[in-house]
């Protein structure tokens, strides 16, 4: 029988942790507290490709030169708890990109890491009026 691991909310399997990772309708990276990648969530419609050569790496690696001090920013700002998240949005491939960071902290509020979380919302930004569980077919 598969071992089942205590959340703070329930508990699953690791088959379904990932299932539960890979399935979000947005792609995710951690990096912990010492700056390595330790994860990416590996989807299909993945926005920022990821391969798994960036896992160990520093984060600082896996973006462009040319925003390695925005980088550095976000994580000092989090690690120091001046700020919690940092918000994004591009027009990328005819789709409308929303990423955020944010600061990952345990429940003294020590910092252990920053998500990435990266969206299309370009369905999302056309909603109107609304449809409700009922209205559903």
């Amino acid at each position: 029988m598969d071992e089942l691991f205590d959340l703070s909310t329930g508990r699953l399997n690791l088959e379904q942790i990932d299932l539960v990772l890979k399935n979000l309708p947005v792609d995710i990276t951690f990096v912990d507290e010492n700056n390595e990648v330790r994860y990416y969530s590996d989807c299909e419609d993945r926005i920022f490709p990821r391969s798994p050569g960036i896992i160990g790496r520093e984060v600082q690696n896996c973006h462009p030169p040319d925003s390695v001090d925005v980088v550095n920013r976000i994580v000092e700002s989090f690690r120091s708890g001046e700020k919690d998240v940092a918000e994004f949005w591009l027009t990328l491939g005819g789709k409308f990109i929303y990423i955020r960071y944010f600061a990952v902290r345990d429940s003294d509020g020590n910092y252990k890491g920053t998500l990435e979380v990266s969206q299309d919302v370009t369905g999302i930004r056309k909603l109107e009026g609304k449809r409700r569980l009922l209205d559903w077919d």
